[in-house]
Parts: C-alpha cells; sequence; structure tokens
C-alpha cells in the first residue's frame, strides 16, 4: 500500500528565537525567526511607533511542502512569500514530525532542550498513572502526544510542571501583558502554551491562553472562558469545534476525497469574528498561533492513490488541502486588513513544521520493479480482519 510520509520542508530558524525571545522581543523574534513573513499594509500605510509593542499572528500550515505554494492553488500563500521576508532555506527538525517541531516553534529549542522527539513517545511510565486526570485509567506507555489530557497528565510529571522544560513565546508573551491564542489542529495547539493546561482538582483549568481545537467543547477538552463564550455565539459559532471527518481508508477502501473544509472554517471564523474583536477591544496586544491541520491531515488520508505511488499526494484531494490552508490564511489576512488599527499593528507570520513526501511501499524504482525485502514475503493481518497490506508489499513502519 502507498504511504504518505512527513519530511523536512521550510521551518523555523529555531536558534534566532531562541536569541531573541530570552532578551523579550517577543514578537521581533518570531517575525526574525519564521520561514516567511510579511507586516499587513502597503508601505506607507502608518504603523505603531518605534519601540511599541505590536500584534503578532503566526499562521502554520502543517505538512506543507514548499513547491506547494504556488498562483493557482495557494494564491495567498504565494502572495506572503513575494511581498514579505522569505526564508529560502529554513527546514524542519528531525524527525520531521508535529509535535517536535511544534515543540520548536513554541520554544525557540531544538530537541536536546524540549526533549519532544516524535509524536508518540516513551516518557518512562504509563499514562494517566498518578490521577491527575479524574476518571481516566492508567494507559499505555508510549502515549500519542496529540490529545490535550494526555500533554496535562504529561506534564505533570515532571517538577516545573512543563514536559518541555522551556518556556513558550506564549508564555512569555503572556508575562509582558499580551493576550494569547492559540487556534486549530489538536496536539499542537495547546503545546505552544502547554503549561496551562495543567490540571486542577482532576480537571484541565480555565486558562489565560484562549484553546480551540478538535476537543473544544468535549469533557477532554480544555474549557473556554466566559468572555471567549461569549463572543463566540455573539458571532453566531458554536462553543464545539465541528468533528474532521476524513476517513483513512485500508488496503481495499480509498481514504478521503475531501479536504478539511468544515472544520477549518469554524477555526477560522473563530479567528476572525470572534477572537480579533475581543481582543481589539480589551485594548492589549495580542500573539495568536493559527495551526491548519491541512493539508497533512488530508495529505495522510488521501484517497487518490488506493495502492498506487501516483498520484499520491499530488493528487486533486492534496490540491485542495492547499487550497484550504490559504483560504483559511486568506480569511484572517482579510479580517486584519479591514481593520485600520490591526493593519498599522500587526505582523502575520507564515511557516510549516515539516514538508510531505509519497513513500513507496511496493516499487523501488522508475520501471516499476517490486521490492524483493524480507519483510515482503509474509503477509500481515489487519486488527478488523484481513490484510492490512497487499500480499507482497513492505508493511508500516518500512
Amino acid at each position: 500500500m502507498r504511504r504518505n510520509r512527513e519530511k523536512a520542508a521550510m521551518h523555523v530558524a529555531t536558534f534566532v528565537i531562541k536569541k531573541l525571545a530570552t532578551r523579550g522581543a517577543i514578537v521581533g523574534a518570531a517575525v526574525a525567526a519564521l520561514s516567511m513573513c510579511a507586516t499587513v499594509g502597503r508601505p506607507g500605510s502608518g504603523g505603531t511607533a518605534a519601540g511599541q509593542p505590536r500584534n503578532a499572528i503566526i499562521f502554520v500550515a502543517d505538512g506543507l511542502r514548499r513547491g506547494s505554494v504556488d498562483a493557482t492553488q495557494a494564491p495567498t500563500l504565494l502572495r506572503v512569500r513575494q511581498q514579505g521576508v522569505d526564508f529560502v532555506n529554513s527546514h524542519a527538525l528531525f524527525p520531521t514530525f508535529t509535535t517536535p517541531n511544534a515543540a520548536a516553534i513554541a520554544t525557540g529549542h531544538a530537541l536536546g532542550d524540549h526533549g519532544d522527539f516524535s509524536n508518540t513517545v516513551y516518557p518512562g511510565f504509563a499514562i494517566f498513572n498518578d490521577g491527575a486526570i479524574a476518571g481516566k485509567r492508567t494507559g499505555t506507555s508510549t502515549p500519542f502526544l496529540e490529545n490535550d489530557q494526555v500533554l496535562a497528565d504529561i506534564d505533570e510529571h515532571f517538577a516545573n510542571r512543563n514536559y518541555l522544560n522551556e518556556e513558550s513565546l506564549l508564555a512569555l508573551a503572556r508575562a509582558q501583558g499580551f493576550q494569547t491564542a492559540s487556534v486549530g489542529k489538536l496536539g499542537p495547539v495547546a503545546i505552544q502554551d502547554v503549561t496551562q493546561l495543567n490540571p486542577v482538582g482532576g480537571n484541565l483549568p480555565v486558562p489565560q491562553t484562549v484553546f480551540l481545537d478538535d476537543a473544544t467543547g468535549t469533557p477532554a477538552g480544555i474549557p473556554l472562558s466566559a468572555a471567549v463564550q461569549a463572543a463566540l455565539a455573539a458571532a453566531g459559532l458554536p462553543a464545539a469545534a465541528p468533528p474532521r471527518t476524513q476517513p483513512a481508508g485500508d488496503v481495499a477502501t480509498p481514504g478521503t476525497r475531501d479536504a478539511n473544509v468544515a472544520q477549518q472554517r469554524y477555526f477560522a471564523d473563530a479567528t476572525t469574528k470572534a477572537l480579533l474583536p475581543l481582543f481589539k477591544a480589551s485594548g492589549k496586544n495580542f500573539v495568536l498561533v493559527f495551526w491548519s491541520r491541512d493539508p497533512d491531515g488530508t495529505q495522510h488520508n488521501q484517497g487518490d492513490s488506493l495502492n498506487q505511488l501516483v498520484p499520491g499526494i499530488n493528487g486533486p484531494t492534496s490540491r485542495a488541502a492547499v487550497a484550504n490552508a490559504d483560504a483559511n490564511l486568506e480569511q484572517i489576512l482579510d479580517a486584519v486588513e479591514a481593520d485600520a488599527q490591526l493593519r498599522a499593528t500587526t505582523d502575520v507570520i507564515v511557516t510549516s513544521d515539516h514538508g510531505f513526501a509519497t513513500i513507496s511501499k511496493h516499487e523501488v524504482d522508475a520501471q516499476g520493479h517490486a521490492s524483493t525485502s524480507y519483510s515482503t514475503r509474509f503477509t500481515y493481518a489487519a486488527a478488523h480482519g484481513g490484510n492490512e497490506v497487499v500480499p507482497g508489499w513492505l508493511p508500516p513502519g518500512f
């Protein structure tokens, strides 16, 4: 079976964030360090006085390859790259998974400092083994980190209640009086200010940073403050995110043929119609992270290449996912540009946590010769019955 894999692409210059953020230059560090950035507005359109704090919106397109940015499927991303500062030789950290790079974007530190080496880790204990999260039974010793309760529980096992052991950009911003928010994909959103999840009485508390992710509005999610709930209601939006409906498929059934449109539209609407007006009304500066699950989520589950190497992640479904992320960015930029005050005081930074590649589980060359690996000689049973892979193909993990 064809498998898609995350791969290195444009990313943060993490040492720049680390150097500048420790000096308190929060927004300046982000602008200097991320892969594409642009000040909203045109030259001469006005701005803050020298030395005055500015707002920052950090837009992360999960799994976006640099080569996917073009005028057809990503005109907004292309405009930011052409009109802003383009870091042409930035790279993801290795392993090129989401949470290690989310931790780098959050803290400005590499893996040796923040210790998040993969989306699934062995922390040295079974998750939920200490009763920190009420009602959770002891679970696996290798938890998947894209889960708010898992991240909160892991934090509890560290003396400083911070599994990354580094201060994040959003935490620094909060300490300087900025309003902070993290919106989008479950997991990396919480990692941006992970100590805000420290449990109180067995539950996730209402944090100072606003979190909106897949679990928002569910018992497993991070609660929203009354003010944020009221802002969502005033915007005609529910206080619960719509579910992601993108089946992965299996050896006999294609995966999704649709991008993650509905869920990400909700996050973009919540950002532009609720959070930005709320932040503006407070009169305080803000730092907001918007983490777009697309194109990554759709590229993982796309159904354009069932048991075929081509088109892989170059098919119509993956292209639609790039366009989906581009549309979210366009909506956010339009909202900022339409407001004179936000336009004059807001910097927008766009980056990716990693790129993506189609990995062959069968062909080993352009002529279509099949793999003769020892592992291809076996049949691999699926948990639900039948085969997990086509006979003669490599199993997951290769």
